[in-house]
């Protein structure tokens, strides 16, 4: 296109003034004589077209719209952390040992701290997007966390995430659906029966989605008089808001679904009592369900279950077998102890033989077979039913020990203070790389006392090898440590990477430079 030449363009400059003298646009000059090529007149027509644009632009009265309304910000109750604590979150949110950071969150709201206003928008953003800090942004982030989220839909999964959905009775009326969970779930924790009776007026008119987040809070002041709701929305039309009815039902003592379930384990489990070198002695004869049918699946036990013919221990898990574990784990453990007579940690040791043309061919033989399937379903309901006893009893009997996965579940379920050693002897059973990963995978942290040592041992012992898979070994147990083990394990560590010089492992000096982060960041809170 034909620009214009210098008398044009200073009309341009001057029609993109207007609106400071408001005088009419002057008209570009004709085109030179000798130009009225083709081209030089769609240049000039888009040249007036623009100018057009700009008077037009420029003779605009702006409008005057009601500003909306925003609520003040609330006031806080919790005090914001120390000076050096900002200082060194605002070191983190930068990039500075980045992974750290829910540990730094979740350190402040467990000394009942918050973050200071002006590093929130930064926070929020990190938020956005890493859906698992969120938990523990909504713990830290205070009530104008909350506030500040509600300006800005890009920070919205903060409202609801906390215990403040951001308003009142309204909410469940007029809220997102995050919202009003947050506001069911308050209000499960004070008034649970009120809580029961907002579900009641508006499920059958909830989408599935929003029916399967509603009833999971049930999970906060689980009691009988949920069982009846529970019981009806095992029939309800929405797959996910059948299994978390059946899920919670299973965690209810003496409910009717645990009657049900009961009923089915003692066809599975019998005990039998046979004479062994002249002395008696009590066996578990199984025998899996032997096929899948409707009151089943109404319990939530599905046809294929998670697990079910994937290799385990050279053989396949087979749906049988499936079926068993998960008819196991629905089962009030109390069941065990009345049905046999002994405490846990005897049940557990005791034989375990399949029925003669049922799982396997131990019967045949008279001789007891591995019980995997037994012990997993048990596992697995000590951790439903949060039973310590048998969790503790599982550890001890020695009896799982091809299913350390299993174990490492139970973890949480032991007191405090015996989880640290019970996790230390558990990764001292694992056998192979791969399996000791997947364990430690599952062990939250932090790693103190005797697992912190047993850890550090286990990457000392891998260094010193010095071969390419021990060097794979040392860097994966790293970067599980750099989270979970105990800063106070930094002086061990050291002493490896003194030995080795400049040799030591990336992955060792990286830790113990990340342990004395974390070390110096945890004082900081507690000053």
């Amino acid at each position: 296109m034909t620009g214009p030449d210098e008398n044009g363009w200073s009309a341009h400059v001057t029609a993109a003034l207007l609106g400071t003298e408001r005088r009419d646009p002057p008209v570009l000059p004709e085109a030179p004589a000798g130009d009225g090529g083709g081209g030089d007149r769609a240049g000039r027509l888009l040249d007036q077209a623009a100018l057009l644009t700009v008077r037009r632009r420029a003779g605009r009265v702006p409008s005057r719209a009601a500003p909306v309304p925003v609520a003040l910000a609330p006031v806080e109750d919790a005090p914001v952390v120390p000076a050096p604590a900002a200082a060194r979150l605002r070191r983190i949110l930068g990039g500075e040992h980045a992974r750290v950071l829910a540990e730094w969150l979740d350190a402040a709201a467990a000394r009942g701290l918050r973050v200071p206003a002006q590093l929130l928008p930064d926070l929020l953003e990190r938020g956005r997007g890493d859906r698992a800090l969120r938990p523990s942004i909504a713990r830290a982030a205070g009530r104008r966390g909350v506030w500040l989220a509600l300006q800005n839909t890009d920070w919205a999964y903060l409202v609801g995430s906390g215990d403040d959905p951001g308003g009142g009775p309204e909410v469940w009326e007029t809220g997102t659906r995050n919202r009003r969970v947050a506001y069911l779930t308050g209000l499960r924790e004070t008034d649970p029966e009120r809580a029961g009776e907002l579900l009641r007026e508006t499920w059958a008119k909830e989408p599935a989605p929003d029916r399967a987040a509603f009833l999971a809070t049930f999970a906060h002041g689980l009691s009988p008089d949920d069982e009846e709701f529970l019981e009806a929305a095992l029939e309800d039309r929405g797959k996910d808001v059948r299994q978390i009815a059946s899920d919670l039902l299973a965690r209810l003592p003496g409910s009717a679904y645990g009657e049900r379930m009961a009923a089915r384990a003692r066809a599975c489990l019998a005990a039998e009592v046979r004479t062994v070198r002249g002395r008696q002695q009590t066996w578990i004869k199984v025998d899996p369900p032997p096929a899948h049918d409707e009151e089943m699946a109404r319990d939530g036990i599905p046809f294929h279950p998670a697990g079910s013919f994937v290799p385990r221990g050279g053989r396949p898990v087979g749906a049988r077998s499936a079926w068993l574990r998960e008819v196991l784990s629905r089962t009030p453990l109390t069941t065990w102890t009345e049905l046999f007579g002994l405490p846990p940690i005897e049940i557990v040791c005791l034989p375990i033989t399949a029925v003669a043309g049922g799982s396997g061919g131990a019967a045949a033989r008279n001789e007891p077979e591995d019980g995997s399937d037994v012990h997993v379903g048990w596992a697995r309901a000590a951790v439903i039913q949060r039973d310590a006893g048998w969790a503790r009893a599982l550890f001890k009997g020695g009896v799982m020990v091809d299913e350390p996965e299993a174990l490492a579940d139970l973890l949480p379920v032991l007191p405090e203070a015996e989880r640290d050693t019970a996790a230390a002897g558990l990764i001292r059973w694992v056998k192979g790389e791969i399996d000791l990963l997947r364990v430690l995978e599952r062990v939250p942290g932090p790693w103190t006392g005797a697992l912190a040592a047993a850890v550090v041992a286990i990457v000392t012992a891998a260094a010193e090898r010095e071969t390419r898979r021990e060097e794979h070994l040392v860097n994966q147990l790293c970067r599980l440590a750099h989270e979970r083990l105990d800063p106070a394990a930094a002086p061990r560590l050291d002493a490896l990477a003194a030995e080795a010089g400049a040799a030591a492992p990336r992955a060792v000096t990286d830790l113990i430079d990340t342990l004395r982060f974390r070390d110096e960041m945890l004082k900081e809170l507690s000053s």
